[in-house]
C-alpha cells in the first residue's frame, strides 16, 4: 500500500501564508474596541504612504489603537513565532529528536535569565536606551539560551553516552525547571527590577516595539537564510552522524553552527518577548505530517504556522477575559503540553 502524496508545496505554502494574513487581520481587528478590516486597511495604507490624517478625522482613535498598540503587537507575535519555530526545526534536526525545542532543552529559560541578569548588572542603565537594548537584550538571551542548551548536552553526555533522546529531553527539564528557578528568586530579591523580570517569566507582545521588531525581523532574515542554505546538510543529519558523514556531510561543523544559529533566534526572541514554550514543538510537528521531512519545505512552512499560532494565541490571551490579559506562555502551555505528551506516547508505540 502506497503512502498518498503530500500535497503541492506551492499550495501548502500559499494556504499557511492566507492563514497568516487573516491571523495577522483578525489581531487587527479584535479586541475592546473592534475595528473593521477596511478601515484597518485604510490606516495601514496612509501609515505606508506616510499621508496624514484629516483634522476631523473620523477614525482618529481606531488609528492610535492600531498602529500605537495592536500592530507592533501583532508584528512581534508573527515573529516570535515564525523564530521560535525555525530554532525548534533546527533542534530537532541536529539533535534527532522529535521532543527538542528551545523549550524543552533550556534555552527559552537559558534566555530569560540572560536577559535579566543583564538588568543586575552596570550595565543595565544603558540596556534601558534604545540602542543598548536593541543590541544587548538579545545578546544576553542568546549566550542565556546557547549556554544553556551547551549545560544540557554536556549532562546527558555524562549520563548517557549515546545521548538518547529521552536523556537530553529529561536533562533539557532539569536545567529548565533550576534555571526558572534562579530567576525567580532574582525576581524576588531584585525588587527595583521586578517588572522588568516578570515580564520575562510570562510572555507577553503587550510592550513590543516597532524598533524590536525590525530587528528581530532582520535578524530572522539572516538566520533564516543561513539555515535554508544548509537544509540539504540538516536532512542528512536526521539519518545520524555516521550516516550524514557517509554522504558528504560534516557533522562536527555542522551541528555547533547550526545550534549557534537557533539558539541566537531563540535568545533573541525571547529576550523581547519573555519565556513562550511549545510552539517552536508543535508548528515543526504539523507542517511534517504535511510535507513530509525535506526542510527545504518544512522551514519555511513551520516559519508561517509558528507565525499563525502565536498571532491566534496572543489573540486569544488579550480577549479571553477581556479587559484582563492573560499571559501568552501560558497559553501556547495548555496547547503545547498535551501536544508533546502525545508525541512523547506515539513514539513509545510498538509497530507491527
Amino acid at each position: 500500500m502506497t503512502r498518498p502524496r503530500p500535497p503541492a508545496f506551492g499550495a501548502l505554502l500559499a494556504g499557511a501564508a492566507g492563514l497568516c494574513l487573516l491571523a495577522g487581520i483578525l489581531a487587527l481587528a479584535i479586541g475592546s474596541i473592534a475595528i473593521a478590516p477596511g478601515d484597518s486597511f485604510s490606516i495601514l495604507l496612509d501609515a505606508l504612504l506616510r499621508r496624514s490624517p484629516p483634522a476631523d478625522d473620523p477614525l482618529a482613535m481606531e488609528r492610535s489603537i492600531l498602529l500605537s498598540l495592536r500592530l507592533p503587537r501583532a508584528l512581534g507575535a508573527a515573529l516570535t513565532g515564525a523564530a521560535l519555530s525555525v530554532s525548534g526545526v533546527v533542534m530537532q534536526a541536529v539533535l534527532r529528536n522529535p521532543l527538542a525545542s528551545s523549550f524543552t532543552l533550556g534555552a527559552s529559560s537559558g534566555a530569560a535569565l540572560g536577559a535579566g541578569l543583564l538588568l543586575m548588572t552596570p550595565l543595565a542603565g544603558m540596556s534601558q536606551t534604545a540602542l543598548g537594548f536593541m543590541i544587548g537584550m538579545p545578546f544576553a538571551g542568546f549566550v542565556g539560551g546557547f549556554l544553556t542548551v551547551l549545560l544540557v548536552l554536556a549532562l546527558a553526555a555524562r549520563i548517557d553516552h549515546s545521548l538518547s533522546s529521552n536523556t537530553i529531553v529529561l536533562m533539557g527539564m532539569v536545567v529548565s525547571l533550576f534555571v526558572s528557578g534562579v530567576l525567580t528568586i532574582l525576581v524576588t530579591l531584585r525588587h527595583e527590577s521586578m517588572e522588568a523580570l516578570v515580564f520575562w517569566q510570562l510572555g507577553t507582545f503587550s510592550a513590543f516595539r516597532y524598533d524590536e521588531a525590525l530587528l528581530l525581523a532582520v535578524l530572522l532574515a539572516v538566520v533564516f537564510l543561513l539555515i535554508y542554505a544548509q537544509a540539504s546538510s540538516l536532512d542528512l543529519l536526521t539519518f545520524g552522524e555516521e550516516e550524514a558523514r557517509a554522504m558528504g556531510a560534516e557533522p562536527r561543523r555542522l551541528k555547533p553552527a547550526l545550534l549557534l544559529l537557533s539558539s541566537l533566534l531563540t535568545g533573541a526572541a525571547i529576550a523581547f518577548a519573555g519565556i513562550i514554550g511549545f510552539v517552536d514543538l508543535v508548528a515543526p510537528h504539523l507542517v511534517r505530517r504535511l510535507t513530509g521531512p525535506a526542510h527545504r519545505r518544512v522551514l519555511p512552512l513551520s516559519a508561517l504556522v509558528g507565525a499563525t499560532l502565536m498571532l491566534l494565541a496572543d489573540l486569544v490571551s488579550r480577549t479571553l477575559f477581556s479587559p484582563r490579559e492573560l499571559p501568552v506562555g501560558a497559553i501556547t502551555s495548555l496547547i503545547g503540553g498535551p501536544f508533546f505528551v502525545w508525541i512523547y506516547f506515539r513514539r513509545r508505540r510498538p509497530t507491527t
